[in-house]
């Protein structure tokens, strides 16, 4: 199978892990989530067109958490935003480190992977910073319209600003170059 510039067995752990990624991703009950995993390796590729496996399996495992109704972690569980996106992180992580494990990756791979979604609300490295803004772009290339039928325009504006303020200043020209068939997201964008 071709994928990018790279020939990948069918049994190789990249696509076991993908296939078994995408699965989970498919029945998440966000609407956007499936989509988002992929948009999110999408910019992850236009920021580094070199992106390696590991942070393909990264950018599309990075929310997975989501997916999975028992496993999910509640905002209202936690005291603040930081530590309910942190606990979602960790979370993530952990599952994309097991569904690594169960696929025969080696621990280093595992344990970069792991690392990348860990951080991936925050970054903290070159690769963690570009799954950071990868992440954020997708928010506002795919999920900001599903956002805004869930929550009320204060909230949309308040998760608006905090996503703008996790992109790279040199990467948040993309955002403003969006545009969405809802004027006042258009609006609500332009004055980020």
């Amino acid at each position: 199978m071709e994928f990018g510039q790279r020939t990948i067995r069918e049994d190789s752990p990249y696509e076991c892990t993908k296939r078994r990624i995408v699965e989970v991703l498919r029945h998440s009950s966000v609407p956007e989530d499936f989509e988002h995993g992929f948009n999110t390796l999408k910019w992850v590729k236009r920021i580094m067109p070199e992106a390696d496996v590991l942070m393909e399996i990264a950018a599309l495992g990075h929310d997975i958490e989501r997916a999975i109704e028992e496993k999910k972690v509640r905002r209202e569980d936690f005291p603040d935003y930081e530590a309910f996106k942190d606990a979602h992180a960790k979370n993530s992580a952990d599952i994309v480190r097991s569904i690594m494990q169960e696929c025969g990756w080696d621990e280093q791979s595992i344990g970069k992977v792991a690392r990348m979604v860990r951080l991936h609300e925050t970054g903290g490295d070159e690769e963690a910073d570009i799954l950071r803004d990868a992440d954020a772009l997708s928010f506002f290339d795919v999920n900001l319209p599903y956002y805004f039928q869930r929550h009320d325009l204060a909230e949309v504006e308040r998760r608006c600003r905090w996503g703008y303020s996790r992109i790279s200043p040199s990467l948040r020209y993309l955002v403003k170059e969006m545009r969405y068939s809802n004027e006042q997201l258009n609006r609500l964008v332009n004055n980020l």
